[in-house]
């Protein structure tokens, strides 16, 4: 009797929740969208409330911005870097709140100029009032061999 009480815990444990493996999905998906400068789907992915980043170049934490596609596609012009997850971890903290963590790791640069990359990202994603998982904030630090962002001049633009 106490094993089949106990198996609605362990079935809902490490990464089980229905939420948490939707979020590891929208991971992939994000991903998948900026290797291949899907701008519309990585703005889309991004709360549309707001979103906070921070990458690993040691520069503060970015503002609070709405993106748009327009923005993506000035921001990865010339882009040919194409980075994989690796090690997804999800949990939900909250109803309708995932936190994620994960590497990223492959390679970064603009054309002619591309290096290895690795780093560790955490993220919070929310569900948000149409039923959609969309990255709240994203935080980027630097892992081993060089894992820190590559500085591009719209680095600089508020």
């Amino acid at each position: 009797l106490f094993v089949v009480a106990l198996l609605p815990a362990l079935a809902f444990a490490d990464g089980h929740l229905p939420s948490e493996a939707e979020v590891e999905t929208a991971i992939e998906n994000y991903w998948n969208a900026r290797n291949n400068n899907d701008h519309e789907t990585v703005a889309a992915m991004e709360s549309q409330t707001g979103f906070f980043g921070t990458n690993s170049d040691g520069s503060f934490h970015k503002p609070m911005a709405i993106a748009s596609a327009e923005d993506w596609k000035k921001n990865m012009v010339g882009n040919k870097g194409n980075l994989r997850v690796v090690y997804p971890e999800t949990t939900e903290i909250a109803e309708g709140v995932v936190y994620a963590r994960y590497y990223a790791e492959g390679v970064v640069g603009m054309e002619g100029d591309v290096s290895p990359y690795r780093t560790r990202i955490t993220s919070v994603w929310v569900k948000e009032s149409d039923g959609e998982w969309r990255v709240k904030s994203i935080h980027f630090s630097p892992a081993n061999y060089g894992g820190t962002h590559k500085t591009q001049s719209s680095d600089f633009d508020d």
